[in-house]
């Protein structure tokens, strides 16, 4: 399968931990997500890093998704594209994947789950982002 794949269904999981006071994903919807037939090991593995990478990074990722949104709250952010913000945050700022792959997947991710504001606003951000993390 694909990297791909594995981040859709990473992004969904995130999507849905942002519900759940512990920040984790229910149990059996990732059983499910990760039941699909079209994931590799490795795939799965990904999904996993990613999920957990977030839930353990959470503050520091709304923090850094906060300082950079422009006239906005963090805590209205819509929740598709909260979840692409925290997912391309990690994958940038942990996950060793250059910014320009990061912001395009999860672009693309919101203009299937989000608004159809929320590619520009998400790019926005996620601009914002390396701007501060390019310059540490």
């Amino acid at each position: 399968m694909s990297r791909r794949t594995a981040r859709a269904h990473a992004y969904k999981l995130i999507f849905q931990s942002l519900f759940h006071e512990q920040c984790q994903a229910d149990e059996q919807e990732e059983k499910q997500l990760l039941a699909d037939a079209s994931l590799t090991d490795d795939d799965r593995d990904y999904v996993r890093k990613l999920v957990d990478g977030v839930a353990e990074h959470r503050e520091e990722l709304k923090a850094c998704i906060a300082r950079n949104l422009k006239n906005f709250s963090y805590d209205r952010v819509f929740k598709p594209d909260l979840a692409a913000l925290l997912l391309a945050t990690y994958e940038m700022k942990y996950g060793g994947i250059p910014a320009a792959v990061a912001i395009s997947e999860v672009v693309d991710l919101v203009k299937v789950y989000g608004s159809e504001s929320s590619g520009k606003f998400v790019n926005g951000v996620l601009a914002g982002v390396v701007k501060e993390t390019e310059g540490n």
